[in-house]
């Protein structure tokens, strides 16, 4: 899943996407209102974390704009500002959820999984499938021919990403922005590096090869012989 920060106390963001990439989250971060509009409507996120005073734009400005333009993902406010008032503010402004700083970090975790638990992402269903191949996004279970697949954070998020492109090529860059987020470099091999962690993992051994290398173009995953 892939989460958008909109802090603009460095600190404060650097915290929050350390630990939200160790609990397997793809994280991007942007530090003003006007980026978080503008990265909100490029990038393809299952949830943004809001703060309220922000420059450029507020936070309640953005997630009107964002809800009247038609944009549907979850959004959690995180903000100083503890008043009734405030919070009613936020919600109204389109937020669906509003945390107080400081905040416990167990519960902004439980937060976020409340709020993705209960989102309709349209054309994504929670559990993802292909041929004997079977990802759940709420469980993180992975299993091909009902055995479970021990998996490594990036190494979900690569496999989730193909689920979502069946038979679709998929480039290294598009692979390496979605999985390693925005400020992903791709001139590295990395991506080239976990499609084989992958490979092992869910096609060594078995008859039908899942990961396909389009030469020149980048990896799809697809059933067809």
């Amino acid at each position: 899943m892939r989460i958008l920060v909109v802090e603009d106390e460095q600190n404060v963001a650097a915290f929050i996407k350390q630990g939200l990439a160790e609990e397997g989250y793809v994280v991007d971060a942007v530090g003003d209102g006007e980026l978080a509009l503008s990265y909100a409507q490029t990038y393809d996120y299952d949830l943004i974390l809001l703060d309220v005073l922000l420059p450029k734009m507020d936070g309640r400005q953005v997630a009107l704009t964002l809800r009247q333009r038609g944009y549907s993902a979850p959004i959690v406010m995180l903000t100083a500002l503890d008043g009734v008032d405030d919070r009613v503010a936020g919600l109204d402004s389109g937020a669906d959820d509003y945390l107080v700083k400081p905040f416990a970090y167990r519960e902004l975790l439980a937060r976020i999984r409340a709020r993705t638990r209960t989102y309709d992402r349209p054309g994504t269903p929670n559990e993802l499938q292909m041929a004997d191949l079977s990802l759940n996004r709420l469980t993180r279970v992975v299993k091909r021919g009902g055995q479970e697949i021990e998996m490594t954070s990036k190494e979900f998020a690569l496999l989730e990403f193909l689920l979502q492109h069946p038979n679709q090529v998929l480039s290294r860059t598009q692979i390496g922005e979605q999985v390693w987020g925005y400020d992903f470099y791709n001139q590295s091999n990395i991506v080239d590096v976990y499609v084989g962690y992958l490979r092992r993992k869910i096609d060594d051994g078995r008859p039908l090869q899942l990961i396909r290398t389009v030469r020149g173009a980048g990896y799809k995953l697809s059933a067809d012989a």
